[in-house]
Formats: structure tokens, C-alpha cells, sequence
């Protein structure tokens, strides 16, 4: 990749948030970018940042519930650049509430957009990659793939689904060095997602504490073109936080779920909507959500105090 003018990278969900991140950060180094997301008039924007920062972008209108969708994505991302070096699967949607409260639909399509999204985003340009000789198959997973979240459920799902997915494709794929699978794991991140969730719980939601820069996981995606591997860990949090639920899973559910009950409790009441989990919105198209605030010393402590924790356990289990 040291030839950056040459190379074609796609971005699904490159409309805001991490995806947005990504394309402006990848921009800097000059390459051909396709940046898909549902929303023409916020990807229009975003190509407009990429080209004016020098690279060539082109924006392709995709619903990643959309097999068709995919393929004319791919189709439009070779005629463009003349390969696909680099695919990005990102785009993602949350719904939150009780199982039983999200309605069926809403949870299907959280299942629809985030794993199966994947999965035919991976069979689309797979066979571009085996015919080039070489690709890269970059997955957002998050720490989600590691730590549930109960109130998410079918998030969850798809989630722990992308990484089962991912470890057996990496599997099939070993007969052709030349082309890598590397999977993202961020922790929390600050971007508009929360604001774009289908909410079900009847109150506000806010993210969970630390939450990180979307730029920490755009410079991750850089590195991971220069030289691939086949995981990144972004934030100390999702490390620690995959570590105490491969030790005490049962603690962690019980302690998150009385967190986030105690939360909505007190949260200021919010009326029940799908967000963008059934078609666009046009509001949050920023990098950032606005979520991050300065690291005062108490959270500092606590912070430590968690780390702590975690690292006993990790020894107690070794033990």
C-alpha cells in the first residue's frame, strides 16, 4: 500500500460517525475512495471534504440489507478505481429496549444490516480479491463482539455472530496468503450512533463511559492497510472489558444489566422510535456525537479502580 494514488478503498456507513472518520483520515494519503451509505446528500458532503483534502471519491447510495445494493456497489467501485484493494465493512444500526418491546421488524433489521450486511459484503468482493490475486477485508466489529449488552439483544447477536463469521472465513481463506481479513475491536466510541438508535426503553440513552474518538479507530484502519493483521484492540476499555467476560460471564451480565436498569430509571423520558434501523435519518451526520467529556479525577480513579479489578481477576483465573 505504499502506493496510495493507485488504490481503491471502500467505506460502508461513510455517511457519519467512524465511517465518516475513516474516509477523511484515508483521504489525506491520496487514494481512490468509495463511500457508501443510505443518505446521498451526507455522503455528498463527506466526498466533498475527501476530494478537496486531495484524494478522488465517489459517493454510491447502498442499503447494506440489500444483496443488489452490494453488488452494484462493487460493480460501481471497480469500474471507478479498476480493482478493490481495500473493503471496509462498517455501516452498523442499534436498537434499544426489551426483547419483547423492540418490535420484530426493527430487530430484524438490526440482524440484516450489521451481520448479513457483512456476510454479503465479504461475498461480494471476495471474488475481486481471488481474481486480483491479493485484497483487504477490514470488519468493524467492536467490543460487542466480545461483551454483551443486555437491552441490545439482537445487537448483541449480530455482534458475536460477525465474529464467529469472520474467524471461520479467515479459515477458508488460508490458501490464499495474499488476502487478509483483520477485524476492529473499539470500545465505546463517540459518535452520533446512539442518536441514530431505534430506542424502545422510553428514556434517553447515552453511551457508557469512557467513550473514545472515532479518529482512534480511523488511524488503526491506516496502520491495518500498511500492514495487516488479523485483529486491532482500540481502547484499553474493550481489552479489559473482553477479559472479565472470558473470566466471570455471569458477573458481568448481572452487574451490566442492574447498570443500565438503574440508568433508565433515572433517565429523562424519551418516546419510543425506530431511528435509522429502518431507513435513513438526517440528522447526526458528524464524526463525533458530543459525548466525550474531559477526564476529571474522580473518573480517573474509577478507572484505574476497574483496571484493577479486571487484572486480579485475569490473575485469580491464570491461578
Amino acid at each position: 500500500m505504499q502506493d496510495w494514488n493507485s488504490k481503491t478503498i471502500v467505506i460502508t456507513g461513510a455517511s457519519s460517525g467512524v465511517g465518516k472518520a475513516m474516509a477523511l483520515e484515508l483521504a489525506r494519503y491520496h487514494p481512490k475512495l468509495v463511500l457508501a451509505a443510505r443518505l446521498q446528500q451526507a455522503l455528498d458532503q463527506v466526498v466533498r471534504a475527501c476530494n478537496d483534502a486531495g484524494a478522488q471519491a465517489l459517493a454510491v447510495v447502498t442499503d447494506m440489507r440489500s444483496m443488489e445494493s452490494i453488488r452494484h456497489l462493487a460493480v460501481e467501485a471497480f469500474q471507478f478505481g479498476g480493482a478493490i484493494d481495500v473493503w471496509i465493512n462498517n455501516a452498523g444500526v442499534l436498537a434499544a429496549g426489551a426483547l419483547e418491546e423492540v418490535p420484530a421488524e426493527v430487530n430484524e433489521n438490526v440482524i440484516r444490516t450489521n451481520l448479513l450486511g457483512y456476510i454479503h459484503g465479504a461475498h461480494t468482493v471476495l471474488p475481486y480479491f481471488k481474481e486480483q490475486g491479493y485484497g483487504l477485508l477490514i470488519n468493524n466489529i467492536s467490543v460487542g463482539g466480545w461483551f454483551p449488552t443486555p437491552y441490545s439483544a439482537a445487537y448483541t447477536a449480530s455482534k458475536f455472530g460477525l465474529r464467529g463469521f469472520s474467524e471461520a472465513l479467515k479459515g477458508e481463506l488460508t490458501e490464499f496468503p495474499n488476502i487478509h481479513i483483520c477485524d476492529l475491536y473499539p470500545a465505546f466510541l463517540d459518535t452520533p450512533g446512539i442518536q441514530h438508535a431505534a430506542n424502545y426503553t422510553g428514556k434517553e440513552l447515552k453511551p457508557a463511559p469512557p467513550v473514545y474518538s472515532p479518529q482512534k479507530v480511523a488511524r488503526a484502519v491506516v496502520r491495518l492497510i500498511e500492514s495487516p493483521r488479523r485483529r486491532a484492540i482500540i481502547g484499553a476499555s474493550s481489552g479489559l472489558l473482553r477479559t472479565a467476560f472470558a473470566l466471570l460471564p455471569g458477573v458481568c451480565r448481572a452487574v451490566t444489566a442492574s447498570v443500565i436498569r438503574t440508568y433508565l430509571k433515572q433517565a429523562r423520558a424519551r418516546q419510543p422510535h425506530s431511528g435509522n434501523v429502518l431507513g435513513p435519518v438526517n440528522y447526526g451526520v458528524e464524526v463525533e456525537g458530543g459525548w466525550r467529556r474531559p477526564l476529571n479525577k474522580k473518573a480517573g480513579l474509577v478507572a484505574a479502580g476497574v483496571a484493577g479489578v479486571v487484572v486480579g481477576l485475569f490473575l485469580w483465573g491464570r491461578r
